[in-house]
This record gives structure tokens, C-alpha cells and sequence, in this order.
């Protein structure tokens, strides 16, 4: 999943840093060493991991698995809590500005989309360092393109992966049990059933998200939506868009003068019986959210008929980070089967995996095998192979426009 992103690429811009795309790190020496001597360095050292902190799930989960690379490697991970990964691009770009090539505040970040670009186009990015990690052999990068093409951008080793996520609409099965399979079908039922479904504001990963669901659909060339956003293919997509939601947006909760401040903020208007339909990056989301208390039982996902959009969240370390070995440690830690059957259990994110199943040792399938299922979990057939995410371009370009018309 993405994070707000406007801000870091207005900012990156804003300071002008000339870089080419490929400015990495390519002869720091941790990328020639061997596992044993990373292990070595990184022992003892404090990872600060900056990462949106606007989720409990996630965050409890970051603070197990910190309890982990503690427990096997002896590296201490604190979680900087962002309400914007743009705040972490923004210190990045900031100490390259003034030259701060070493001993950088920030040592690995949750990142995807619009702001893994902006460092890439800058070379703010230490690597490539994916191939390093012993754990990344067991990727999928065949059955889960994403894993490696972020938004339509080559990842070359900069970032790990280490969360999958997939939009997935959370319905109560009480009072829709059956739901639409379209935006198109949204629309009619919004009209029918007023005031009973919502999206996150816009300037939230969520809320664009829908957008770009929509856009998706309703997009007379849907190959240009992963070439960069111009004018001329902007334009006719973007009509479509509007002229769609002007329809619906009159029959959102509160009229669409107001929305809910990002995902996790719709599941307690649901539980209160607000709303009957929601979006989520998450197909596991009704099930951890019944187990927690948050939604009630007779919530449960869907997905459309044209599928859903998907993507993947990486870490990775910038060009100037303290503790570069520390990071590469917790990089791999977040790819073992340890760490992802964790992640995939659906009391605790129910995230899909970025392995490849087949691929792990056996000890290491059993993990995901004794993981429980239920009837608010959607099996992956029923999924369906992900939509891939437009372009970074078409999301800054959507908030924008989207604030220009309705943000006032």
C-alpha cells in the first residue's frame, strides 16, 4: 500500500537537487561483503525505521518484529511514527542538500509509489542491496510482479518488499448481501441507499485509492494510465472520472462535505452502523477487524468483477543511513517465513505474502499452513490476479485536481 505523497514530490522539486536516476550507492562496501560481516557490523546497532504509524495493527506488528531482530541479531529497531511518509523523503532530500553524506537521522522506510520515485529519480536510495539478503530468494517475482515494478517503476534492488496489499470492499452482509461488483454499480446503489458508504479524504493513500480504483474502470485508455500522466491522456480519463463522481459524491456519507481521515477511521462508523460499505487495501481487513472488535460479524469483503488494484510495500534504506547494516537486517527479517506468516495471520494484518510458497523449506510452508481461515476471509482465487497500479504520475495529478475541485 502507498502513503500520502504530494508534499514529497513538491518538496524534492522545490530544492532542485541535479541527480541522475542511478546515483546510488553501488561501491559502499556492505554491498560487496558477505552476510556474516553484515551480521557482524549491524550488531548492537539501532535501526530507526520511519513508517506511517497511523494503523495499531501495523504498528503492534512492527513492534513484534522489532522485538524479534532484537531477540536473533541484537539490533534494536525504534519506529518513527509518520503521518506522511513524505516526512522521511523530506529529511532525506534535505540532508543531501546540505551535505550530510553520512551518519543520516533516517535508516530505513516504509515506502512505495510516488516517493520511492521521487528518491529514485534523486539518488537518495543506498543499493542495490535487495540481492543481498539471503531471504530474498524466496520472493515471487514471477507470480507477484509488483514485488519489483512499484507503480510501474523498476524497483533494481533499492527496496524490499515486505507487505502485499490489494483493494478489497468491506460490506455488513446484514444489510447488503449482495453488493455492487463495479463502480459503475456503486454509483446506483450510493443513489438507492444514500449516506451509507464513504471513501478516506483524498489527501489520504485511501481516499486516491478510490479514485484510482474508479479510474480505472471508467478510463477510455486504460494503457495510458501506466505511461506518465500528461495532459493529453490526463484529460479524457480524468473527465470521466469527474462527470462519474459528481454523481456519486452527493450520496456519500454526510453528502461528501466530509470523510473519514484514512482507512482505518471507516471501520468505526461501520461498527456504529454508519455505514454499509467501505474500501480497504487489505482483503483480510473484515476478519482482524471482527477478531479486534472493530467491525461487526457480519462484515465481509468483496472485490469488483474487473478486478481490484494491487501493490506492494517495500523498505529501504537511503544513500546516507547510519545504520545501513541494521537496516539490511531488518529488511530480511520482514522477508522470512517467520515474519511473514506473521504478517498474513489474520488476527494480526492478514497481509498477503510477497514469497513465493513453494519456494520455502518446509518448516517454512507450515507456517502459512497452520494459519486459520473463516468465512470473512476471501480465499486467493477468489481474488483474482491484481490490477496494476497506474503510474505515480496519475496519483499526484488526481489529489491535485481533486482538491481544486471539491477540496474547498
Amino acid at each position: 500500500m502507498t502513503q500520502p505523497t504530494r508534499r514529497a514530490l513538491l518538496g524534492a522539486a522545490s530544492l532542485a537537487l541535479a541527480a541522475p536516476a542511478w546515483a546510488q550507492t553501488p561501491g559502499h562496501a556492505l554491498l560487496a561483503a558477505d552476510w556474516p560481516a553484515v551480521q557482524r557490523e549491524a550488531r548492537g546497532q539501532t535501526v530507526f525505521l520511519n513508517a506511517w504509524g497511523g494503523d495499531d495493527r501495523t504498528n503492534a506488528f512492527l513492534a513484534w518484529a522489532g522485538g524479534r531482530v532484537q531477540a536473533l541479531h541484537g539490533v534494536a529497531m525504534r519506529h518513527v511514527r509518520l503521518r506522511d511518509t513524505a516526512e522521511a523523503v523530506a529529511r532525506v532530500v534535505a540532508e543531501k542538500a546540505a551535505g550530510r553524506t553520512q551518519g543520516g537521522s533516517v535508516d530505513l522506510i516504509w515506502i512505495n509509489g510516488p516517493n520511492f520515485l521521487a528518491m529514485k529519480e534523486q539518488g537518495l536510495h543506498f543499493g542495490p542491496f535487495l540481492d543481498r539478503l539471503p531471504n530474498a530468494r524466496f520472493i515471487d517475482r514471477l507470480g507477484k510482479p509488483s514485488t519489483i515494478v512499484d507503480f510501474t517503476v523498476p524497483v533494481e534492488g533499492l527496496a524490499a518488499p515486505w507487505r502485499m496489499a490489494q483493494v478489497a470492499f468491506i460490506a455488513d452482509s446484514a444489510r447488503v448481501p449482495q453488493p455492487p461488483r463495479s463502480m459503475a454499480a456503486l454509483l446506483d446503489w450510493a443513489r438507492a441507499n444514500p449516506g451509507r458508504t464513504t471513501h478516506p479524504q483524498v489527501r489520504n493513500f485511501m481516499g486516491v485509492t478510490f479514485l484510482k480504483q474508479a479510474l480505472h474502470e471508467l478510463a477510455p485508455d486504460k494503457a495510458a494510465l501506466l505511461r506518465p500522466a500528461c495532459d493529453a491522456t490526463l484529460r479524457p480519463a480524468a473527465d470521466a472520472l469527474w462527470a462519474w463522481y459528481d454523481q456519486l459524491r452527493p450520496h456519500l456519507w454526510r453528502g461528501g462535505r466530509a470523510f473519514p481521515a484514512n482507512g482505518p477511521a471507516q471501520r468505526p462508523l461501520m461498527l456504529d452502523g454508519e455505514l454499509d460499505i467501505y474500501i480497504s487495501f487489505n482483503p483480510a481487513e473484515a476478519a482482524v477487524a471482527i477478531a479486534n472488535g472493530q467491525l461487526p460479524e457480519t462484515a465481509r469483503p468483496f472485490v469488483l468483477a474487473g478486478g481490484t488494484l494491487g501493490n506492494t510495500s517495500f523498505v529501504s534504506i537511503p544513500f546516507n543511513a547510519a545504520h545501513a547494516a541494521g537496516a539490511m537486517l531488518v529488511a530480511d527479517f520482514l522477508l522470512s517465513a517467520e515474519a511473514q506468516a506473521q504478517a498474513a495471520d489474520p488476527r494480526v494484518l492478514g497481509s498477503p505474502t510477497v514469497l513465493d510458497l513453494a519456494a520455502l523449506p518446509p518448516e517454512g510452508r507450515a507456517r502459512f499452513a497452520a494459519l486459520p481461515a473463516g468465512p470473512a476471509i476471501l480465499p486467493p482465487e477468489a481474488l483474482g490476479r491484481p490490477l496494476q497500479e497506474p503510474h505515480p504520475s496519475w496519483m499526484t495529478r488526481l489529489t491535485a485536481e481533486w482538491e481544486d475541485r471539491y477540496g474547498r
